[in-house]
């Protein structure tokens, strides 16, 4: 199953996340198909940049995005 979900990057203790298009079954830093935004939580107010086009698109063919995207994906206006 392909899934929308978070990929952690960034120092320890200073995460910052890209939005993926991933495998179900890939590590949750691993392989992924396609990056289709970022997510920083640690500035005032979160910074959340996504391409909803792609994001629709992916969804429409069957991702399921999981709950922290589906808010965000929410947040940023593409569902």
């Amino acid at each position: 199953m392909v899934k929308i979900r978070l990929r952690r990057m960034g120092a320890k203790k200073a995460p910052y996340y890209r939005i993926v298009v991933a495998d179900s079954l890939s590590p949750r830093d691993g392989r992924f198909i396609e990056e289709i935004g970022t997510y920083n939580p640690r500035t005032e107010p979160s910074e959340i940049k996504i391409d909803n086009e792609r994001a629709l698109y992916w969804i429409k063919n069957g991702a399921q995005p999981t709950d922290t995207v589906k808010t965000l994906l929410k947040k940023s206006g593409a569902i």
